[in-house]
């Protein structure tokens, strides 16, 4: 018999292979980190505007600066209530149609509606209403500088209704000094001489309802689900509503459409009101709200050059003097305490030793870990607010 054969040895094990990822595998590189397709497999970038973001800024201002004396030339042909109806009418058709091109969906929600209803009130029917009758017996100049009140409104405002926006020292000394401007602009130590003082305080009046209007939405629209474009065509469309309204219940039907007095109401809307909307929208998309909102202190420098250039109002120092100490004290209250400077991080101290398991039928605690945790992001309707002031 013939000795047994030994066994072939086998070759060594290959080491296994790695899994396959998951599908809560850690995301992968942003595709600027990695090699790409093809470029014919690549999706085109988002198109960029056709305009550099400067130049829509200075159209904005321009737009904005304009739109008092746009008001001024159409109360000359129509009353108030029907410069404010055409002005939204139009703004309305505008956002409208910019809706439909980009298929933006009307809010659905009742309770939505109703808040949107009492917002458009506050920032486009009755501050519309109010410039346009006081426009009657204000030069445009003065109606342009009592725009530019708005902001100390909100920072009197947001002390007492937004708990969590608390005033610094500058933020306050800017108040002060911006209500110093007004009483500058009005002639405080004149006695209010030869001012108009009921026609001042409807402009006064229709810029406090901006901020009034911006604390209620921030408060009644945020989570809604809808963006700023629906919000705002939706409010320009209730706001048309409610002036369709009223303007039949205190003007008569015009006899006549004199040519220029039309052609502004028509501007103020479609441009002011409309095709401002939408630069503002993507301003604050492209550069953000703390560069888009530094238009405003562009408006009232506008509004008193036009004033005075085109419809030949007269023009004393102390309006632009007063103005110029509104705008500063308005710059004050909207500026921001700088963040905390970063110290040095602590070295990582050793981990202490893991806990002995819990004993059967001992009840444990849950610690939130960083998932439960969740960060507020800034909601449209704040920048619907701000889309609509004009």
């Amino acid at each position: 018999m013939s000795a047994p054969r030994e066994p072939a040895a086998t070759p060594p094990a290959s080491p296994p292979s790695p899994p396959a990822p998951s599908a809560s595998a850690a995301p992968l590189p942003p595709p600027a980190a990695t090699a790409g397709p093809p470029l014919a497999d690549r999706r085109p970038s988002t198109p960029r505007p056709a305009f550099d973001w400067r130049v829509r800024f200075v159209a904005l201002s321009l737009i904005w600066g304009f739109s008092f004396l746009l008001i001024k030339i159409g109360t000359e042909g129509y009353a108030p209530f029907q410069v404010t109806f055409g002005r939204l009418l139009a703004g309305t058709a505008v956002l409208v149609a910019a809706m439909a091109m980009r298929r933006e969906r009307l809010p659905r929600s009742a309770r939505t509606w109703g808040h949107l209803t009492v917002a458009a009130l506050l920032l486009n029917a009755l501050p519309f209403s109010l410039f346009s009758y006081a426009e009657l017996t204000i030069p445009s100049t003065l109606a342009g500088i009592c725009n530019a009140t708005s902001p100390l409104w909100g920072m009197a405002l947001s002390v007492v209704a937004l708990s969590e926006d608390r005033p610094t020292r500058r933020r306050v000394a800017g108040l002060g000094v911006g209500f110093l401007g007004v009483l500058t602009v009005l002639g405080a130590w004149q006695g209010f001489s030869g001012l108009d003082l009921p026609g001042t305080g409807m402009a006064l009046l229709a810029s406090f309802c901006y901020p009034v209007g911006w604390i209620y939405v921030r408060r009644t629209l945020a989570g809604t689900g809808s963006s700023t474009l629906a919000l705002t065509g939706s409010q320009l469309l209730l706001g048309t509503a409610q002036l369709a309204v009223v303007t039949p219940l205190f003007t008569s039907t015009p006899t006549s459409f004199p040519v220029l007095p039309t052609l502004s109401v028509l501007a103020l809307g479609a441009l002011g009101t409309g095709l401002a909307v939408l630069l503002q929208y993507g301003l604050v998309q492209e550069v953000g709200p703390t560069t888009a909102q530094m238009v405003t202190y562009f408006i009232p420098v506008i509004a008193t050059a036009a004033g005075v250039a085109l419809l030949g109002e007269q023009l004393s120092w102390n309006t632009p003097v007063g103005a110029l100490i509104v705008l500063i004290g308005a710059a004050l209250t909207q500026s921001r305490a700088r963040p905390a400077t970063p110290t040095a991080t602590p070295p990582p101290t050793p981990a202490p030793a893991p806990a002995p398991a819990p004993a059967e039928n001992t009840p444990t605690t849950h610690a939130a870990s960083p998932g439960d945790e969740h960060t507020a992001l800034p909601d449209p309707p704040e920048a619907a607010a701000c889309l609509s002031r004009s």
